[in-house]
């Protein structure tokens, strides 16, 4: 197993790991780790469609964590 390997798999469960979530804020900065990782994984790998995808995924994660630290500062 190979570093790239570990760093694949530590993606995969902190994503896994996020649907686990019952509280949407817990689950979406648990998935925006995996989607990190997933990030980093995907530059070692020179994959930019893992790249590009889990940085969208990221972007939405945090608009809506933002949304949800305006409304309840409300």
């Amino acid at each position: 197993m190979t570093y790239i390997d570990l760093v694949g798999y530590f993606a995969s469960a902190f994503v896994l790991l996020s649907f686990i979530m019952k509280e949407i804020t817990t689950l979406r900065y648990v998935n925006s780790v995996g989607c990190t990782f997933f990030i980093y994984y995907g530059i070692m790998l020179h994959s930019w469609p893992i790249v590009i995808t889990n940085v969208a995924i990221v972007c939405v994660n945090i608009l809506y964590l933002s949304k949800a630290r305006k409304l309840s500062r409300k």
